[in-house]
């Protein structure tokens, strides 16, 4: 009768184990927020960077903050998904001197950033996900130029793509961390006259490169 009743027992616990680890094996299904925060590097690219002269190549550097959402789908072993975000950066650089992105203007600001990607990646553990991420990315900077008499203030809003990579990690039932570094590269800006009621310019070449390390929490629904 006591090993009956064992077994029964036993049976049962097994029986209700059996959604619970259904679900931890698709720890990172459904939609999600998140806060972002972490730091923000813009220096010229490649092409435009001054090999000779070192004030031309100052990088704008500050805080990156703000929110994302998105939607995994989980596949057991691996993880695919979309997202989206939205930042705003305290990222400058205060001298006048020089031109630090080659644009002929001094003063270079980081404002407001939207990205839309997708990410892909694979479960380190039941409960960690390493993955890599790609889309495209909208980074407004604000740019004062002055030609020693007459300053001139405008925002330029750039077109451009990202690659990152991160690690994410499960905490409880809906709660998660991660920790990620991205890059991206702007290559079209056109000058944003929106303020003055003034359509913006036509497009034209820019080579920027940004870098930031980001952490974040999130909830998943």
């Amino acid at each position: 009768m006591t090993k009956g009743i064992a077994l029964l027992l036993a049976g049962s616990a097994a029986v209700l184990a059996l959604p619970a680890q259904a679900q931890d094996d698709r720890a990172f299904s459904g939609p999600w927020v998140a806060g972002v925060a972490g730091y923000d590097q813009t220096k010229a690219g490649s092409t435009a960077d001054d090999d000779t002269n070192e004030n031309n190549d100052q990088s704008a550097e500050g805080v990156v903050w703000g929110g994302a959402a998105g939607y995994d789908v989980d596949l057991g072993t691996m993880v695919i998904g979309g997202e989206a975000e939205f930042t705003e950066s305290t990222a400058d650089t205060r001298s006048l001197e020089g031109d630090p992105e080659n644009f002929g203007l001094g003063r270079v600001e980081a404002g407001r950033d939207l990205y839309v990607g997708a990410r892909a990646g694979f479960k380190a553990t039941p409960n960690t996900l390493v993955y890599a991420k790609g889309g495209y990315t909208n980074g407004r900077y604000n740019f004062l130029g002055t030609d020693g008499e007459v300053e001139d203030e405008q925002n330029i809003d750039t077109d451009g793509w990202r690659v990152g990579a991160g690690v994410e990690h499960k905490l409880g039932s809906n709660a998660f961390a991660k920790v990620e570094y991205r890059y991206s590269n702007y290559s079209d800006a056109e000058v944003d006259f929106e303020p003055e009621g003034i359509p913006d310019t036509d497009e034209f070449d820019v080579d920027l490169d940004r870098h930031q390390v980001m952490a974040s929490v999130g909830w998943r629904f």
